[in-house]
């Protein structure tokens, strides 16, 4: 009998394709003999985010009996932390749902691949944690060093953007003389405990931006 399988992908930003992951999916269900039901996917969802729409259609659906086998590209496209992973994997587990991943060449149908789903994606965490580590650190030595960390500060007179701003000169104005975006006349004035919101209007509508600020 043939099994229906669910794909799902995930990029973690908009402009990320999610095409690749699903030719390479649909080509191992197609070599498994799946039937492949419905596909899901998020895109610019970061694997941090353990709710997302597509991974809870997915959920929801698996619930309902929908297919026996959920296929992913790698481990981190369900999620970025062992915790959250394993949440999924073992509720998939208790529905009698088997989980397939491409890259790590894993599935949950036996023990072994129980097991080495927990190895991998423990192992996967330390390495994300020891990467950060070294980033942090890097930053710190980077502070006593005296490097500047972040966008530089703008080298201009605060006060005279903001009396300038008070004086009735508009954003663009302000923004032409200081040589400054409107935005950061915005964050300026709000720093002055100004009433200004930080949208930025289009050109078109910038009178009706000034009456507000």
């Amino acid at each position: 009998m043939t099994k229906a399988a669910a794909i799902y992908v995930r990029v973690s930003t908009p402009d990320q394709h999610v095409e690749s992951q699903l030719y390479d999916l649909r080509e191992l269900a197609s070599q498994r003999g799946f039937e492949v039901v419905h596909e899901y996917e998020d895109r610019g969802f970061c694997g941090k985010n353990a709710r997302r729409p597509g991974l809870d259609a997915l959920m929801a659906d698996a619930r309902r009996k929908k297919f026996s086998v959920v296929l992913v590209a790698a481990f981190d496209r369900i999620a970025r932390s062992t915790r959250n992973f394993l949440q999924v994997i073992d509720e998939l587990d208790s529905m009698g749902i088997e989980f397939i991943s491409r890259r790590e060449n894993v599935d949950t149908s036996g023990p072994m691949g129980r097991l080495f789903v927990t190895i991998i994606s423990a192992i996967a965490e330390l390495e994300r944690s020891l990467v950060a580590d070294r980033v942090r650190s890097g930053m710190r030595r980077a502070r006593l060093e005296g490097k500047v960390i972040g966008r530089a500060r703008l080298d201009i007179n605060r006060e005279q953007v903001v009396q300038d701003r008070r004086s009735g000169m508009s954003l663009t104005q302000v923004a032409k003389r200081h040589n400054i975006s409107r935005a950061s006349v915005c964050r300026l004035m709000k720093g002055a405990n100004s009433d200004c919101n930080l949208a930025i209007a289009i050109p078109s509508r910038e009178a009706g931006l000034d009456a507000r600020l």
